[in-house]
This record gives C-alpha cells, sequence and structure tokens, in this order.
C-alpha cells in the first residue's frame, strides 16, 4: 500500500516538477518576446529620434544657410549704403565748396558793386562841378565881353579928349598927356581882355571835353553797376536753389 503510494507522489512530483519546469520555459521565452518587443521598440523610437534629430540638423543648417544669406545680403545693402553716402557726402561736400566759392564771389561782386556806386556818386559829383563850372564860364565870359565893351569906350574916350586937347593947344597939353595914359591903359586892358577871353575859350574846350568825358564814364559805371546787380542776382538765386536742394 506504501509503495504504490509513493510511487504515485513520485509520480505527482515528477508530474509537477515537468509542470513547473514548462512554466518556467513558457515565462522565459514570454520575458524574450517582451524583452525583443521593447527592445525593438527602443530601436524604432531611437530610429525616429535619430530621423528627428536628422531632420532638425538639415533644418537648422538650411536656416543657417538663409540666415548666411541673408547677412550677406545685408552686408552688401549696408556696403551699397555706405557708399552711397560717401557719394553724397562727397557730392554735398563739393556742392558746399561750390557754394562757398560762389558766396565769396558773391560778396567779391558785392564789394565791386559798392566801389563803383562810389565812383558813380564820384561822377555825379564830378558832373554837377563841371556843370557849374561851365556856368561860371559862361558868366565870365559876359563879364568879359562887358569889360571889352567898357575898354572899348574907355578907347574911344581917350581918342576924344585927345582930340579935344589938341584943339585946345597948349592949355589942353596937360589934358592931352592924361588922355594919352587913359588910352595906353585901355589897350593894355584890350589885350589883356582878349587874352581872358582866348583862355575863357581854351577852358571851354576843355570843360566841354573833360564833360562829355565824365558823361562817357558815368555811362559806363551805370552799364557796368547794372550788370554787376545782374551777376550778383543770379548768384544770390543759385545760392537759394542750392540751399533748397542741399535741405531738401
Amino acid at each position: 500500500m506504501v509503495l504504490p503510494y509513493l510511487m504515485g507522489a513520485a509520480a505527482g512530483v515528477a508530474v509537477a516538477a515537468l509542470c513547473a519546469a514548462g512554466h518556467s520555459w513558457r515565462s522565459r521565452a514570454h520575458w524574450r518576446e517582451a524583452q525583443e518587443a521593447q527592445h525593438a521598440q527602443h530601436e524604432e523610437a531611437l530610429a525616429q529620434a535619430e530621423a528627428r534629430v536628422l531632420a532638425a540638423q538639415e533644418s537648422a543648417a538650411q536656416e543657417h544657410e538663409a540666415l548666411a544669406a541673408q547677412i550677406e545680403s545685408l552686408r552688401a545693402d549696408l556696403a551699397q549704403r555706405k557708399w552711397v553716402n560717401e557719394a553724397m557726402e562727397a557730392a554735398l561736400g563739393a556742392e558746399r565748396a561750390r557754394s562757398a566759392e560762389a558766396r565769396q564771389r558773391a560778396e567779391r561782386i558785392a564789394g565791386e558793386a559798392a566801389r563803383l556806386k562810389q565812383m558813380s556818386a564820384t561822377f555825379e559829383r564830378w558832373h554837377e562841378q563841371m556843370i557849374s563850372l561851365m556856368a561860371q564860364n559862361h558868366d565870365m565870359h559876359l563879364k568879359n565881353q562887358e569889360l571889352s565893351s567898357i575898354v572899348s569906350h574907355v578907347l574911344i574916350v581917350s581918342l576924344n579928349a585927345s582930340i579935344e586937347a589938341a584943339r585946345a593947344g597948349a592949355a589942353g597939353r596937360g589934358f592931352s598927356i592924361v588922355a594919352g595914359e587913359v588910352r595906353a591903359l585901355a589897350t593894355r586892358s584890350q589885350e589883356l581882355s582878349k587874352s581872358y577871353r582866348d583862355s575863357l575859350n581854351r577852358n571851354d574846350l576843355i570843360t566841354a571835353a573833360t564833360f562829355q568825358d565824365i558823361q562817357a564814364g558815368g555811362k559806363m559805371i551805370a552799364a557796368s553797376l547794372a550788370s554787376v546787380d545782374s551777376l550778383t542776382q543770379q548768384l544770390h538765386a543759385q545760392l537759394e536753389a542750392a540751399s533748397v536742394e542741399a535741405q531738401a
């Protein structure tokens, strides 16, 4: 009874052991499958992560290239702007130099215009003085004519006195001497009057020629002054236009 029981127990133990071994083998197989599946998931996740990293790197490289292109474009634009600014500064400097030169020229022209105005005023004064001198010469001519008429009358009177003294004989001898002296003085006065008239005539010629020269010089100065004023106005207009352009 015991032996069969022991044999049955042994058989049960063996069966249990076999069952346990089978279960252990299935558990290990299942664990390996789980490990392989997890490993596969890990590899897939790693591959996806690597793909994302590569995509991110490619995107970063593209962005870097685009940024580098933008930087180069900005540098080129900045260089062009710098060149344009330098050209504008150079042009502005040249324009300022021309404006300064034009201002200096305008100042010189204004100075010349002022001197021409002074000369014009001087010529006007000379013109008035020459007119006054010509009037004085005319007045002296009238006075000399009157003096010449008086001298001629004195000569006639002295001649009549000499005739009357000759008729009176010895009694009129003294009067005859006085009449002769008066006639001699009248003759000298007549000669002086003629010389004075000749001098006045020469003065008239010189005065007339000088008067004409002064008139011609005054007209030339007036024409030059008008030309200078016109040129000054043109320079001022150019300076104003240049100033407006520089401000714009």
